[in-house]
């Protein structure tokens, strides 16, 4: 089969598809973005065209179809510790204050949305294990990791990475104490994939069986890809989740400002780190 290009009456057909199942706005111009990403999924079906695919879509039966179109059109991007900003404001500020506020229960809740293949939850626990070792052993932690995903859940649940994603931000010494060999890839030990409650969650549709007092919610480089009507939804249901002396942290460039005045800067961390005030 020869590599196809996107008509015009198929790109908007797709767009739409994306924007009703996740609120994600692919902008104009992404043509070559979508063909890219969609034509593995032509080959694994056999179709011919774009127009094709759509058609399959809009089939009856056709739910798994368009999920993987969704699927695939989702953005991934993702490493271990990154942001360094973002981990120090961990280190130095968010768990000190948690550890102080809940010592006498000794309990941490957390959820990372969008979570993609799993880096980000999976180094908060390497750093909560190396810096806080008694949150990390003795405490009741709950990590909710979250993403519409599915092959972004099985990936972050199985924690296999390959040899250039560890490359990506994760230290040796690091690697050598929570990471086993696997052939050419490397798996995360168990201590870090049991505490993970990795689970299936669209931010634009219900959120269904989350916790009304969640710790932190870690929900970064998310908002940029949703318009504005999007965005106050999502941050209306995070306040709804969140605990009274909760935290939120979203992408360095993203912002509460002019969308929800209920949330304020935590002026001390140098990162998108916000709380609520009422």
């Amino acid at each position: 089969m020869t590599a196809q290009t996107i008509a015009e009456s198929a790109m908007k057909a797709i767009s739409e598809i994306v924007r009703q199942e996740s609120a994600i706005v692919i902008d104009e111009g992404k043509d070559y973005l979508v063909e890219t990403r969609l034509r593995p999924l032509l080959r694994r079906l056999g179709l011919e065209s774009f127009d094709a695919l759509v058609d399959q879509v809009k089939s009856i039966g056709g739910a798994e179809v368009k999920r993987a179109v969704v699927e695939a059109l989702t953005t991934n991007e993702t490493h271990f510790f990154r942001d360094e900003k973002f981990y120090e404001a961990l280190r130095e500020g968010i768990f000190p204050q948690l550890i102080e506020d809940l010592g006498s229960r000794r309990e941490l809740t957390m959820w990372c949305a969008a979570c993609s293949s799993g880096q980000e939850p999976y180094s908060v626990l390497m750093l909560l294990a190396e810096d806080f070792p008694e949150v990390f052993r003795d405490w009741k932690l709950r990590f909710i990791v979250s993403d519409l995903s599915r092959e972004m859940q099985d990936r972050t649940r199985e924690g296999v990475y390959a040899q250039h994603e560890i490359n990506r931000g994760l230290p040796a010494k690091l690697l050598v104490k929570y990471c086993e060999r696997e052939g050419a890839h490397w798996r995360m030990k168990s201590e870090l994939r049991d505490k993970l409650d990795v689970r299936e969650i669209n931010l634009v549709k219900p959120w269904m069986g989350l916790p009304h007092a969640i710790d932190i919610v870690f929900m970064r480089n998310v908002l940029i890809y949703f318009d504005l009507d999007t965005k106050k939804e999502i941050l209306g249901r995070v306040k709804r989740v969140l605990a009274p002396h909760g935290t939120l942290f979203l992408g360095a460039a993203e912002t509460t400002l002019n969308i929800d005045r209920s949330f304020i800067r935590h002026e001390r961390q140098k990162t998108g780190c916000y709380r609520v005030v009422e």
